[in-house]
């Protein structure tokens, strides 16, 4: 197992659990996912260790949140690179070594585009197109890919509770208990979503289980 981010003490307390549940190979890495040759370098090391890609979970993701008359180039520049062109990058290289073995699994972490339960909100205009070109580039990989056995997949949570949600809510002036007692009330299951909820959706679309789907985009958000 790799673990990959932009700052290693980011993953150094999962990599050390994970170790302690009896991981024994798990190999922390520094890539910026938004440049292509640390990317290269990054499965490079990967194959050294393990011998091969088979699953590829591109999870990284950033905001940078502004009304658009005061959205930045830089700001936008800023998303895109990260949340778009990154999955790209890590797909475009993933996808050469899948290719050869004629097998792997590559899922995509989006965020709803459309909001089922209201309008998107104000300021995320870059956030929310990469999440629509996630998406997009989530079906447009599943149909080039999938003559090679490799499966596409885009997991999309909303209402998860996370550190960005919690950054978000700040953003937006609100208490955390506040946006819960909304998120209830709007939710048909009544409750935030956990990362536990997300992370057992993308195990099942890593898995053998989830074989004959590709090009999905799964919602997980309480509710249709």
């Amino acid at each position: 197992m790799v673990l990959n981010d932009v700052e290693l003490s980011a993953i150094e307390y999962t990599t050390e659990k994970l170790k302690e549940e009896g991981r024994k190979e798990v190999l922390p890495l520094k890539a910026d996912v938004s440049q292509i040759k640390e990317v290269e370098a990054m499965f490079v090391q990967t194959v050294d260790r393990f011998g091969k890609v088979d699953i590829l979970v591109n999870s990284a993701g950033i905001r940078k949140d502004a009304p658009i008359h005061q959205l930045s180039i830089e700001k936008w520049r800023a998303v895109m690179s990260v949340n778009l062109e990154g999955s790209f990058n890590c797909a475009l290289v993933a996808s050469r070594y899948m290719i050869r073995q004629n097998y792997g699994k590559i899922i995509n972490l989006s965020s709803p585009f459309f909001y089922a339960y209201s309008s998107p909100s104000w300021g995320q205009v870059n956030y929310l197109a990469a999440s629509a070109g996630l998406e997009g580039l989530t079906r447009a990989l599943a149909w080039e890919l999938g003559p090679y056995n490799i499966n596409v997949n885009c997991v999309s949570p909303q209402f998860i509770d996370t550190d960005m949600t919690r950054e978000s809510v700040r953003g937006m002036g609100m208490y955390l208990d506040d946006f819960k007692k909304m998120v209830v009330s709007q939710v048909p299951l009544r409750r935030m979503g956990t990362v536990e909820d997300v992370a057992n959706l993308v195990l099942f679309l890593a898995s053998e289980e989830s074989s004959f789907i590709s090009g999905q985009v799964i919602y997980v958000r309480g509710g249709p």
